[in-house]
C-alpha cells in the first residue's frame, strides 16, 4: 500500500488522500475536494482510481466526488447512515465491517460525533496500522461538533474506538490544524515539554511538510487524549469549568476549543 497526501491549500486546510494498491495498480480516493487534482495525482502514480470513500457528508469531503466519478466511473461508498445524505452512494458501510481492496484491508470504525454518519478507516493489512481519521481526530485536537454533531457521541467514539488503538498507529487526519491546536494544548498544559517540542518542531513547516504522528505521540500532547492530566483539569477549573468525570473534561475542552 502507498498513500499520497494532497494538501488542498484552501481556507479549511483539507488533506485529500489517494490510497494505492501497488500489486494491482488500483486506487481508492478518500474524501476528495479537488477532483481534478486527485485525478492528476493518481495518474502521476500510474494508478487507476476504482473507488471513492467518504468519511462523512460535509461539502469539503465530497465536493470532488462528481469529477472523480465522471472521469473514472468509480462508485462512492460511505456509512450506511449517509445514504440519501451523500449523493450517489452505492454501498453503505456497516460498523466494523472489513473492506478488502487488492492487497489492502481496512476495518470500518463507526465514529459519530463530528456528524452522526462519520466513519474512520483503520488498516489491517500493514505492519504498522494507519488510521484515516477524517474529522474525528486531528493532530493535537478532536473534531468539532458543529453542523449536526454531538459532543457526547464524540466522547464515546474516543473511548470506544480510538483509545484502544495501539501507540504505533499512524494518524492521517482530514485537515492540517496542528500549529493552532498545539497552541491550544499549551494553554491548558503550559509546562508540557512534548507540546513545546512539537510546537517548535513544526513552527516553520508548511502543511505539505507536516509530519505523520503516531497515536503514542498524540497521547503526549493532545488534550483530548489526556483527560486525566492533573494540570489540564486544574486549569479548566480556573475557568469555572465543573469537571469531575473524564466526559466532563472532554466536553469542557471542546467548548473551550470552539471559541479559541
Amino acid at each position: 500500500m502507498k498513500v499520497v497526501r494532497l494538501y488542498m491549500n484552501n481556507r479549511l486546510r483539507n488533506f485529500n488522500y489517494i490510497i494505492g494498491c501497488e500489486e494491482t495498480g488500483q486506487a481508492i480516493v478518500l474524501d476528495p475536494l479537488d477532483g481534478e487534482a486527485v485525478i492528476s495525482a493518481a495518474q502521476a502514480q500510474g494508478w487507476a482510481i476504482k473507488l471513492i470513500i467518504n468519511t462523512h457528508e460535509h461539502h469539503d469531503h465530497i465536493e470532488g466526488n462528481p469529477a472523480v466519478q465522471a472521469a473514472t466511473g468509480a462508485p462512492i461508498w460511505a456509512s450506511e447512515h449517509a445514504i440519501g445524505t451523500i449523493p450517489n452512494v452505492t454501498r453503505g458501510l456497516v460498523a466494523n465491517e472489513i473492506i478488502e481492496f487488492g492487497s489492502i484491508k481496512f476495518k470500518v470504525l463507526p465514529t459519530p460525533g463530528h456528524t452522526p454518519v462519520h466513519v474512520c478507516l483503520l488498516t489491517l493489512s500493514e505492519e504498522v496500522p494507519i488510521l484515516f481519521s477524517g474529522d474525528t481526530l486531528f493532530n493535537a485536537c478532536a473534531g468539532n461538533c458543529f453542523n449536526g454533531g454531538d459532543v457526547e457521541e464524540m466522547y464515546e467514539t474516543f473511548q470506544r474506538e480510538l483509545m484502544p488503538l495501539p501507540d504505533d498507529t499512524i494518524l492521517y487526519p482530514g485537515h492540517d490544524y496542528m500549529k493552532t491546536n498545539l497552541d491550544f494544548s499549551l494553554a491548558w498544559e503550559p509546562n508540557n515539554s512534548d507540546t513545546q517540542y512539537w510546537k517548535e518542531k513544526v513552527g516553520q513547516l508548511t502543511s505539505d511538510e507536516m509530519p505523520y504522528m503516531t497515536l503514542g505521540q498524540e497521547r503526549l500532547y493532545n488534550p483530548f487524549l489526556r483527560l486525566e492530566s492533573a494540570a489540564l483539569i486544574s486549569n479548566l477549573k480556573t475557568r469555572d469549568e465543573d469537571v469531575i468525570s473524564s466526559k466532563d473534561v472532554f466536553k469542557a475542552l471542546r467548548k473551550q476549543r470552539d471559541h479559541w
